[in-house]
């Protein structure tokens, strides 16, 4: 899994997190670096699907909350992952 989108929805499962806490997140639970750029364009676009939104912060850093629809559309795509992921490992016993 090495969708920007995906992989900023995944950190923000377990609660809101600002930029720097995400990249870092992501980075321990997948193994990937995402850059600043790549980051703050996912963080847009999930923000203008809904997917994402703005926490209440004192903090000059702006921390991010997973919607409703964000979660359902995290869960929606971690099933047809785990299809794929059934798939394959079937055929790899075969192969």
């Amino acid at each position: 899994m090495t969708d920007p989108t995906l992989l900023v929805l995944a950190s923000l499962a377990d609660g809101q997190k600002h930029g720097y806490a995400m990249m870092e997140d992501i980075w321990r639970f997948a193994g990937i670096r995402l850059g600043p750029g790549t980051l703050y364009g996912a963080i847009t676009r999930l923000e203008q699907r809904g997917w994402i939104e703005p926490a209440k912060s004192q903090d000059r850093r702006q921390p991010y909350c997973l919607t409703s629809s964000g979660r359902v559309y995290l869960e929606e795509q971690l099933d047809s992952l785990g299809k794929v992921l059934r798939v394959v490992t079937r055929r790899l016993k075969h192969a």
